[in-house]
């Protein structure tokens, strides 16, 4: 037997082959979660059209859909109570999802979220003067104010941390934010504390919650925000790309020809116009901007084209999901359900943080 036959087959792959299976198992993954989000997708979608005060079999709601008939109790409650919710929930998901991918990345903060960039707060404050001074008390009046709102404030936020030598960085940005989020939300407190008629009103909308947002005589009002929507959306898939670019530094992203200014710009406009516009629809809803990008990291890669897809996709899995979950909780009435995405999302919230502090160490 010669040295020839006897010698050990290597097992060291090169590193092209090591490479090529790695993004195997991403396309494997990928492709798996898409499947797995769809499907979960319509299992909540459908949840949220059967379940609530009464059950409502699937046959009533194919028939609802298909073939309504005004006047048919259940059809009625279908199409005029449940579809406009499950629609709201819908969207609002998914542009809570997609803008805190794009905070994520702007910011290179994996506990960035829409909050960071004064979106909440500046809807708030919109609310609450509309409430105080012009007398408004219709939540579906509420959508217009908050959506000029959360635009005022993140241009300021924008504003006071591009101001330096290098612009608007990730520091500089998230300093900025946190200022401008505190000195509103002490003006919103003084508000609510000198007027308990404003207090009376702001409190159900500032919960953030599905139900009784929109309805037959607003889905026009929605329908008004579509064209927002689209160009956040827009904004969004054209941003992810360069994403990645700045993910790896500012130095790097520069020289690969990247406009840095330009970029974070245009993300953060989609951030105004992805949660700006889910704030006005549903409220102002924490945790699902922070805990929807880490999922979708998590299953889908470093990669955040790829992140934003499947950040879409969860973001109104998990929001639809918890209003289901409060209607369940509590039989004949409900839980909101900004208050379950917050029970759920502060363990996970706890978590990344205990998680990236161990990276550090």
């Amino acid at each position: 037997m010669t040295a020839a036959t006897t010698r050990p087959r290597s097992t060291i792959q090169p590193a092209g082959d090591v490479t090529g299976a790695r993004h195997g198992d991403y396309r494997r993954r990928r492709a798996l979660a898409v499947v797995l989000a769809v499907l979960a997708l319509l299992v909540v979608c459908g949840m949220s059209m059967a379940l609530g005060s009464r059950w409502i079999d699937p046959a009533t709601i194919w028939q609802a859909l298909t073939d309504y008939h005004s006047g048919s109790t259940l059809q009625d409650i279908i199409i005029d109570q449940r579809m406009p919710r499950t629609l709201l929930g819908l969207l609002a998901g998914a542009c809570l999802g997609g803008a805190g991918t794009l905070m994520q990345g702007i910011t290179r903060n994996p506990l960035a979220d829409p909050g960071l960039l004064g979106v909440n707060a500046g809807a708030s404050l919109s609310v609450v003067l509309a409430i105080t001074f012009l007398g408004v008390t219709n939540p579906g009046h509420f959508i217009w104010f908050a959506l000029v709102g959360a635009a005022a404030a993140t241009a300021l936020v924008y504003a006071v941390g591009s101001r330096g030598r290098e612009g608007a960085t990730p520091v500089t940005l998230a300093l900025a934010g946190t200022a401008v989020t505190a000195g509103v939300t002490s003006v919103i407190t003084l508000l609510l504390m000198s007027n308990q008629q404003t207090m009376s009103t702001y409190r159900f909308w500032s919960v953030g919650s599905l139900a009784g947002r929109d309805g037959p005589a607003n889905l026009s009002t929605t329908g008004a925000l579509l064209p927002f929507l689209a160009v956040g959306f827009v904004l969004a898939i054209f941003c992810a790309r360069q994403l990645n670019l700045i993910a790896l530094g500012g130095d790097l992203a520069r020289g690969l020809g990247l406009n840095l200014g330009l970029a974070r710009g245009m993300s953060a406009l989609a951030v105004v116009l992805l949660a700006g516009t889910a704030t006005a629809l549903a409220g102002p809803l924490v945790f699902v901007g922070l805990v929807v990008p880490h999922a979708a990291r998590m299953v889908m890669g470093p990669d955040y084209r790829w992140i934003l897809a499947g950040s879409l996709l969860f973001g109104p899995v998990m929001l639809l999901g918890a209003d289901v979950l409060g209607r369940v909780i509590i039989p004949r009435s409900e839980l909101e359900a900004g208050l379950v995405v917050a029970a759920v999302g502060a363990p996970v919230m706890i978590a990344i943080v205990r998680r990236v502090r161990l990276v550090q160490v």
